[in-house]
């Protein structure tokens, strides 16, 4: 009997135990998101790092925040977070553009295919994400295959959880096609909260691995860089107005 090899590994699986899976996996990352979230309060009052949760504030200005933490049991890449005030910005307004594709878009410009691959709930979906031949080193050729989940939680704070299925899901699903490296999107996701007036105060998250041989420095200081697509995210919310009272998010 031949064995596959690893690289080649794929699973099928059932629609039934896909979205069993996605709702587990999803679930803990809106928790990690969430807590992400409430650990960083004090930063509003600028008082910088909390020594108990492991994150270290990078730079805390204007009314921004960029912090890191080690994640893992080999604590290799870090995961890194930004907190934003957003005036004149709705949480409705902001939570049309904090989504798997839009994100994308600003990692690098060359995204030559955004596609739903599979819909299991109408607030839960599996997207596939392809950059090009002339997308920067760090992306080029590379593709993910990612969970996006959406909630709204009982105080009105919008989640939103974005990262990769495993490989062998993944391959199963949509395998890989031609020269393209399968990247891992390993959490990332917004918590969106609801201020006074049309303002909100935004949480985004993102530990990226690339994948490919890459040395880990390049990664920490392109996840470093992600977090700062909140600024170009709030520019496309605000030439996107929300009617009435916002629809569905």
């Amino acid at each position: 009997m031949t064995s596959l090899a690893p690289c080649s590994r794929s699973w099928s699986i059932s629609e039934d135990s896909l979205k069993r899976y996605v709702q587990f996996a999803s679930e803990s990352c809106i928790q990690e998101l969430l807590s992400a979230s409430d650990s960083n309060r004090d930063t509003r009052v600028g008082t910088g790092n909390n020594a108990n949760d492991g994150w270290k504030v990078l730079t805390l200005d204007n009314g921004v925040e960029i912090s890191k933490r080690r994640s893992g049991k080999t604590a290799s890449f870090h995961t890194f977070r930004s907190r934003w005030l957003l005036t004149s910005v709705s949480p409705q307004q902001f939570i049309t553009v904090a989504n798997a594709i839009d994100a994308a878009k600003q990692w690098d410009p060359d995204l030559v295919e955004a596609r739903y691959i599979k819909d299991l709930e109408d607030n839960l979906s599996i997207i596939r994400l392809k950059f090009g031949d002339n997308a920067k080193p760090l992306f080029r050729n590379r593709e993910f295959i990612v969970y996006e989940r959406r909630e709204t939680m009982e105080d009105g704070t919008l989640v939103v959880a974005v990262a990769s299925l495993p490989k062998e899901i993944a391959a199963g699903l949509q395998p890989k096609q031609n020269n393209a490296i399968r990247g891992l999107l390993l959490q990332s996701g917004w918590v969106v909260e609801k201020l006074e007036g049309d303002s909100c105060m935004v949480t985004y998250v993102v530990q990226l691995d690339p994948a490919g041989w890459m040395p880990r420095c390049f990664v920490n200081r392109l996840n470093n860089r992600l977090v700062m697509i909140i600024e170009n995210l709030k520019k496309l919310a605000q030439a996107c107005p929300i009617d009435g009272d916002g629809g569905e998010t």
